[in-house]
Formats: C-alpha cells, structure tokens, sequence
C-alpha cells in the first residue's frame, strides 16, 4: 500500500457518523414497540374489565323461524301446516312451506261473495245506480238534455234532428211550415222522440175560408183524404193530422178566427179533435169579405170566396200567416203548438188503451183495413 493511500484510507471512513435524529422521530419509534405489543396471554381480568369498558361491545343472539330443538320432517311439516303452534316457542310464528300449501278449493265467485252479492254495501249501490231510475241513469239523462238545450239554443232548427226517431211517425197534412213545424214539437214533447213530416195536402169540395165548426172540421177531413189518396207511401198505420182554419160568429156581430185539429188513425180507428185559441176579427174585415164573394159562388154554402188571413195581412202590412200575431201577439204557431199538445197526449193515451185491449183479448193489434 502506498503512503497516499494511507493518508486517505477508505473512502466510507472518512463520512461523519450520522447526527441525532429529529425528537418526532425518536418519539415515536420509541412509542412503536408499546402500540404494537401483543398482551401476554395472561392477561389480568383487571385489563380485561378495564378494556370493556373503553369500548363496550354488544353481542346480538340469534332467534330462528324454527327452534333448532323443533323436528323439521315431513311429520312436523304437516302438523305446521294444520296450524299446530310451536311447543318450545309460542311467541315465534310458524314458517309456512309454500310448496306443499292447499288452495282454497271454492270458485272464485263464492270467495268473492260478500263483495258480489246484490245485498253488498258499494255492489248494491252501484246496481240500483246504473238501473233505469237509477242515480247514473238520471245524471246520465240530465246531461243529455243539458247539451241537447245547448245545441238546440244555438241552432233552434237542430231539435227537429235531435228529437227525430223513435216509433211514432206523424204525416201532418200540409208543407206549411207554421203547421208542421208546432205539430212536430207537440208530438216530440209528449213522445220524447217522433217523426213528423208534412206532405201538400188541398181542402178540395170546400169554400177558401170555411165558416162554422162543421166546415172547418170538414175541410180537415178533405187534407187528411187528399193525403190518402195522393201519396201510396202513406199507409193506414201512419197517424194524419190536419189544421184547417174557419171563421165562426159566436156572439151577433162578433167573429173569431179558430182553427180546428183533426188526427185520424185508420189503423187503429183513432179520431181525434181539438180547437185552438180563437182570434176576434173586426167586423169591418168580415164584411169585406162577405162584399168579395159572389152571389153564384159555387161553395158558398160553406164559407167565402175570400180568406180572412189576405184581408187582415193586406190592412196590417204583414204576411198573412203572420197576421194573428201582429193584432194580438200570439202567432197562429203557438195557438196551433197548444191544441197540438192536447191532441198528442190524448193520442198516446189512445194507443195504450188499444195495446192493452188487444192484449186483453188475446187478439193482435191490428187495424180494421187488415
């Protein structure tokens, strides 16, 4: 070895030995061993109290469907199943094998029998709810006739749509719309639904303004013939009904305009009349009449030549079927919708009276001309 090499020496040998080290370290290297000790297995029962009691522990038991004492075959089974309780352990409840159950062999419907029977509380309120006089059926009615007004409101000319149908069918004897049109309501209000259409009917064999009852009943009788003869789709089941207006002196020197409704049902041999309102006249317009009709007329005998709705139209400036309500404020429209209600009524009366005759006598309901 030469003489520099032992002034050197190794090389590791010349580094310091390492300082102390930091507090924070040697503090806690020196408290690593006490953490990490292991408790001798003798341990005092001092240590042990005072360890449960720095963090308490709390066992939790184990409480089964089914004790472990408890016999689980297929005997024990069984016995669960009829509902034999636990001997051991009344207050658990049995577990059930689901499995091996046996339904409820009834049907359905008598399981469900307090619930479906007509005598149920919410079942018997409903069946009485939804019957013919029934809560539903009334709300169910009210609304309709509700919206029925409001359509009709808007478009008087849609009841007409809307109350069409049903079984009665009405032929009035006229295309006037100031007679069909009240014929129809009369018979729609009484019948809740009818058919009510009008044909072009004449009053021939009569003078143009019938005087007396009896002209005015007769020219009646002639639209309801001239309907007959006129149209082969009116058969003898279809009710006809005619307006025929008259003039009559009640009192000396006092005229009313009247109008006399005839229904005729040849079917069933139903005759019908009613009068409407009476309108007074002046006498100044009767003799005007009476002045125009000449002395030769051929249907004179029955009336004039002239008719009074011309005269009274002409002096009020009106149309002339529009002169009763202009002199009186009744249109001859109302006049005709009242009578016309009291002929629809005793009409409906008519055939319930001849149904149950007939079914009475055993007979079918049928008219003469069969």
């Amino acid at each position: 070895m030469s003489e520099n090499q032992k002034k050197t020496g190794n090389i590791l040998s010349n580094i310091n030995p390492p300082s102390e080290l930091p507090s924070f370290i040697t503090s806690a290297a020196t408290q690593q061993p006490a953490a990490v000790k292991l408790a001798p297995s003798d341990q005092s029962d001092e240590s042990l109290k005072k360890e449960t009691e720095t963090d308490p522990f709390i066992p939790t038991t184990f409480s089964p469907a089914i004790p472990s004492s408890k016999d689980t075959t297929g005997t024990a089974a069984a016995a669960n199943l009829a509902g034999a309780l636990p001997e051991d352990d009344s207050s658990s409840a049995p577990r059930r094998d689901f499995a091996s159950m046996v339904l409820n062999p009834e049907p359905l419907a008598d399981a469900l029998s307090p619930i479906t029977q007509s005598g149920s509380a919410l079942f018997g309120w409903m069946k009485g709810a939804v019957s013919n006089n029934g809560i539903l059926q009334k709300v169910a009615e009210k609304a309709k006739s509700s919206v029925d007004t409001i359509v009709t409101t808007l478009d008087p000319q849609m009841k007409e749509y809307i109350n069409s149908g049903g079984d009665t069918e009405v032929i009035v004897a006229s295309d006037k719309d100031d007679k069909v049109r009240p014929i129809r309501e009369a018979f729609q209000t009484v019948f809740g639904k009818a058919t009510v259409i009008g044909l072009p009917a004449q009053a021939v064999a009569i003078a143009a303004q019938p005087v007396g009852f009896a002209a005015g009943l007769e020219g009646a009788e002639h639209r309801i013939n001239c309907i007959r003869a006129a149209n082969p789709r009116v058969d003898d089941h279809l009710p006809i009904v005619a307006v025929e207006n008259f003039l009559v002196e009640l009192f000396p020197d006092q005229w009313f305009d009247a109008g006399v409704i005839v229904l005729f049902d040849y079917a069933k041999n139903i005759l019908l009349k009613s009068v409407t309102q009476m309108t007074p006249v002046p006498l100044p317009v009767i003799a005007s009449i009476q002045a125009d009709t000449l002395e030769d007329y051929q249907l004179r005998d029955t009336g004039f030549a002239v008719t009074v709705g011309s005269v009274m139209a002409k002096n009020l400036n009106t149309s002339h079927t529009e002169w009763h309500k202009t002199y009186t404020s009744v249109g001859r429209s109302d006049m005709i919708l009242n009578a016309a209600k009291t002929i629809a009524t005793l009409y409906k009366q008519a055939v319930m009276e001849y149904y149950t005759s007939a079914s009475i006598s055993g007979l079918s309901p049928t008219g003469p001309g069969e």
